[in-house]
């Protein structure tokens, strides 16, 4: 439906919401196994938590390469 080139995963800080759903014993605010449950290639997987966020924001690309972290390709 949506190519991963366009997609971002976004969520709030981890630890943001301090419950956990009763019902399967998940915390409230770990949505991103909800990408690792997905059927993706590694680099699909790694546009979605990443890349397409790094090519959308440019300058957060530039901050974390200023940091030490340069994309590895």
């Amino acid at each position: 439906m949506i190519d991963v080139d366009n997609i971002l995963f976004a969520s709030e800080m981890l630890g943001a919401v301090r419950g956990v759903d009763p019902q399967t014993g998940f915390h409230w605010d770990d949505t991103k196994r909800y990408v690792d449950a997905l059927d993706l290639a590694d680099e699909d997987r790694r546009k979605v938590v990443e890349l397409d966020a790094r090519r959308v924001y440019p300058r957060l690309d530039a901050r974390l390469a200023a940091i030490g972290k340069p994309v590895m390709v």
